[in-house]
């Protein structure tokens, strides 16, 4: 699907930059303008991802495969023929999405309108500010359609710089703190990361041809290709085909040593962002401090690049790996579901206590993902795009609160719902989406994550099931102390919703319950590409069965 003779996916992923130019291009004390042009180009990057959404064809499966993805754009990039004993560099320009990727995808494109809408009120620096928006969202939609190493890598990287300032710059009292933290956090596991990915370079090969686009071996034997020259390659789908790793390189083989000292490489990068305990103390910093857009897109968007990285790279290239530390994965789940609910519990800051509630829902993702089964990754990918939505709500609702009284404290509420009775309804649907009430999208997410779990991990699963009851303590705690009671003397001239905050809110609120009666148009999107990724994990740990018998 081309516009203009550009690719769909191309338009979605740059349009974001056509808006920066924009941006920059109007002068400065015309900042209302700034504005409509940010959230016009984010309104229209939603259409083109509505239109991806509508061509999209839900029965193709196969994510290890370019006849498995969709709305392919492909073309050479960097071509560099090299008299050093590593020959040829090629790195392509690859976008693709499969069912995995096209709800991150939609998920990004609303959250990102949603996050332009909540940011009418920054004063400070507005052009700075919008084209830093701007880039974060080209940067986190790149990681979801890019299907080369190389540009996933530098998409992830790209997304650092924007949201190092706009914590930084646009932040509470102790922003350069949590943004110093938040980019040193990130920039280890991209370190990480950047060292498997060049290991798995060195190890796979591709097949070029004149045309200078590379395709895997698998694929050129079937196709009875000969004659093209093999290369080292970024091409991720080589990298999850077996026969494309080189005999006696560093990766090839199997339950190898050097296997799983990347994939727990790649783990602790992808962890890092999710982000999982040990490693989510960026997080509470990060959120407290940045401005309530940025919290949006950070609990909306960012918390899902880890997650996503896991299932697109970390899984389907070292699947051997992944069945043997599948136990520990889903150990790190179930710890960073009870940790996370406790700490919420004990908060009296309204948006550190949701900060925290997301590396709760966070772990329902890794338990699902741990479980290796259609059921448990199903869920795991719904509540992905399910905590996307309710989390934005939750985080713009604090930040409505926040704009009125210029305060989080939660011992300093009560009473609200007759003084805001809109705000109310709107925090009392998100809230009962975040502890998993049914007949909202948080349940149906929630419950096939800890379906497949149970398959897999029936102790642990149990274990996990009391987060339950945890998370529903401190959600319904916060109600309490918000809306019940009496409300003080100081709160008596508070207004209720706008019309601007209704338009942010309102939606969301429609998808948590559209979605909750009626899942089936997004399971539908990823349910074959899931079950190729659960075939691949299940013969794997078959092959490594047998191999141990």
């Amino acid at each position: 699907m081309e516009f203009l003779g550009i690719g769909i996916l191309t338009w979605i992923t740059f349009l974001p930059v056509v808006g920066i130019v924009l941006v920059l291009m109007i002068p400065k004390y015309q900042r209302d303008t700034m504005r409509w042009t940010s959230l016009g180009i984010t309104a229209v990057q939603l259409f083109l991802s509505l239109i991806l959404l509508s061509a999209f064809d839900k029965g193709m499966a196969g994510i290890n495969s370019e006849a498995g993805m969709q709305f392919v754009e492909k073309a050479s990039w960097i071509d560099v023929q090299s008299v050093a004993w590593f020959g040829r560099v090629h790195i392509e320009y690859f976008l693709g999405i499969d069912g995995i990727s096209v709800t991150m995808v939609l998920l990004t494109a609303l959250i990102s309108l949603v996050a332009v809408i909540s940011s009418w009120t920054i004063d400070k620096s507005v052009k700075g500010y919008f084209a830093m928006l701007l880039l974060l969202n080209t940067g986190m939609m790149g990681v979801f359609v890019s299907l080369d190493f190389f540009l996933f890598y530098l998409f992830w990287e790209i997304m650092l710089l924007p949201m190092y300032f706009l914590i930084g710059i646009w932040g509470g009292p102790r922003r350069e703190y949590a943004a110093i933290k938040f980019f040193l956090y990130t920039l280890f596991g991209s370190v990480l990361m950047l060292l498997a990915m060049i290991a798995l370079y060195f190890s796979t090969t591709a097949l070029v041809g004149p045309d200078g686009l590379s395709i895997t071996i698998t694929e050129a034997a079937k196709s009875g290709l000969e004659g093209l020259e093999k290369v080292y390659t970024f091409n991720m789908l080589a990298m999850m085909d077996p026969a494309s790793y080189e005999p006696g390189s560093l990766l090839a083989g199997a339950h190898t040593t050097w296997r799983y000292v990347a994939y727990v490489a790649l783990f602790i990068g992808f962890a890092i962002k999710v982000p999982t305990f040990p490693f989510h103390t960026w997080l509470p910093d990060a959120h407290v401090e940045a401005p309530t857009p940025i919290s949006v897109i950070l609990a909306g968007v960012l918390l899902k690049m880890g997650a996503y990285g896991m299932l697109r790279i970390s899984f389907p290239m070292f699947p051997d790996a992944m069945t043997e530390y599948a136990w520990m994965l889903a150990l790190v789940g179930v710890i960073s579901m009870i940790y996370g609910a406790l700490v919420a519990m004990a908060q009296t800051d309204f948006k550190k206590l949701i900060a925290y509630s997301s590396i709760s829902h966070m772990g329902v993702v890794i338990l699902g993902m741990a479980s290796m089964n259609t059921q448990g990754i199903t869920g795991a990918v719904f509540q992905m795009f399910n905590h996307g939505t309710i989390t934005a709500m939750l985080f713009l609702i604090v930040g409505v609160i926040y704009d009125r009284s210029h305060t989080r404290g939660l011992n300093e509420f009560g009473g609200l719902m007759t003084k805001m009775p809109k705000y109310a309804a709107v925090m009392t649907v998100a809230f009962f989406a975040a502890l998993g009430l049914p007949g909202l999208s948080g349940f149906i997410s929630e419950a096939f994550s800890l379906l497949g779990a149970f398959q897999t991990f029936r102790t642990l699963t149990i274990i996990a099931a009391v987060t339950i009851v945890l998370t529903a303590a401190y959600m319904l705690w916060v109600l309490q102390r918000v809306f019940l009671g009496t409300l003080p003397e100081k709160w008596n001239n508070l207004t209720d919703m706008d019309g601007r905050e209704m338009v942010m809110l309102v939606p969301l609120a429609i998808i948590v319950i559209f979605l909750g009666i009626y899942p089936s148009p997004v399971l539908d999107l990823m349910n074959s590409s899931i079950n190729h990724l659960a075939e691949i994990l299940h013969h794997s740990a078959t092959a490594g069965m047998v191999g141990a018998n």
